[in-house]
């Protein structure tokens, strides 16, 4: 049996690499992989750190691309690759404009789709824009639903999926970082610029954060006010890997640069964005991995969105949203730092995500389910 899969971020890479090496390990399958590089330079460390080298390489990232280019140039690029490869399942993840259009494709083709992460939903299409349509979309034609949690495989239900393709396997993003910590506890130089963040913060406490999503582009210069006025408190250091967005990377320069316990830094490897997980006392982020991320390594995640596809982080209580208002994430934050029980409470909260084995699960109903 022939899967391809396809993927153009670094999140799905992150997320897709342990689907990958499952893949190959069974003998049963050939496992192909097609990359759109819809994200060139963060995707490609990750392909380095997972040790994946891409049959196909579309590298369709332009400068200041429209979604309308991307969408239009992935689609007929994965088809022409579709049409060379003739897979017998296509493997898609979340809900990026690559994950669309290459299911696009296959179904023009009448080429099976499994998606990874299915099942996500916030309840409003401009919030994630454009990825709450991008997964709606591909699960109207999926021929596997791979749901991380019940709350996620319940959506799919209500919007009629025949429930036999529905599966919930975990996430896959869990299988990752349970890995690459391992890893890094075997190799400590893996935790690159991390270990000098940590040296230049010690004695504080780490505050990770992560702005990026494109609903939050307008937002930029509020949130940059935001970490100006946590930077005031002497007891934190601020760690903040830019996003190479120039939306998101000029105000931050001009607004933060130069500020004694606040690092405005490239952005991390893999393994050393784990490892700032790991050493934070809690997260600020629009981010929808890190929502899933952060509570597995017992770190605390306010989430700078007004909604969010994973209720499953915010019912368990290791997630918080806090929108992008300056007073209540500077409220909602003190609160982490002042008050040890608060902490303590959403650290000790049990992640819904899954149990580290999901990609195994995913390889098994690839090869078992009908097409």
């Amino acid at each position: 049996m022939k899967v391809l899969t396809v993927f153009g971020t670094r999140p799905e890479a992150i997320k897709l690499y342990p689907v990958i090496h499952a893949l190959r390990a069974d003998a049963r399958i050939e496992s192909r992989v097609c990359i759109t590089a819809q994200h060139r330079e963060m995707l490609d460390q990750v392909l380095h750190f997972a040790g994946i080298t891409p049959d196909h390489d579309l590298d369709l990232m332009q400068a200041r691309q429209s979604l309308d280019e991307l969408v239009a140039r992935a689609l007929i690029a994965v088809g022409r690759v579709l049409d060379t490869e003739r897979p017998d399942w296509l493997v898609v993840q979340g809900d990026t404009s690559t994950a669309f259009a290459a299911a696009l494709a296959a179904h023009h083709r009448k080429i099976p789709v499994c998606h990874v992460e299915a099942g996500l939903r916030s309840g409003d299409l401009h919030q994630p824009w454009p990825e709450e349509m991008n997964r709606r979309v591909i699960a109207t034609f999926a021929a596997l639903h791979c749901a991380p949690t019940e709350i996620a495989a319940d959506n799919l239900l209500r919007e009629s999926v025949d429930p036999a393709r529905v599966h919930v396997t975990g996430n896959t993003v869990i299988d990752a970082l349970l890995r690459t910590r391992a890893r890094l506890l075997e190799a400590r130089e893996l935790a690159g610029t991390m270990r000098a963040m940590e040296d230049r913060f010690r004695g504080r406490r780490i505050i990770g954060v992560t702005a990026h999503r494109r609903e939050n582009l307008g937002e930029m210069h509020a949130i940059a006010a935001t970490l100006r006025q946590l930077a005031r408190r002497p007891d934190v250091g601020i760690v903040f890997p830019v996003h190479r967005n120039p939306a998101v990377r000029d105000v931050m320069q001009a607004e933060l640069a130069g500020l004694d316990n606040l690092a405005l830094i490239e952005p991390l490897a893999y393994p050393e964005f784990v490892r700032l997980l790991d050493v934070a006392h809690l997260m600020l982020t629009d981010s929808g991995g890190v929502q899933e991320e952060a509570p597995a390594l017992g770190t605390p995640v306010l989430v700078m969105r007004e909604t969010t596809e994973r209720p499953e982080a915010i019912a368990a209580g290791t997630a918080r949203l806090v929108g992008t208002n300056c007073d209540k994430i500077v409220c909602e934050t003190s609160r982490l730092l002042d008050d040890p029980e608060t902490h303590a409470a959403m650290a000790r909260a049990v992640n819904p995500y899954g149990d580290g084995k999901a990609a195994a699960r995913i390889r098994d109903l690839l090869v078992s389910a009908p097409r």
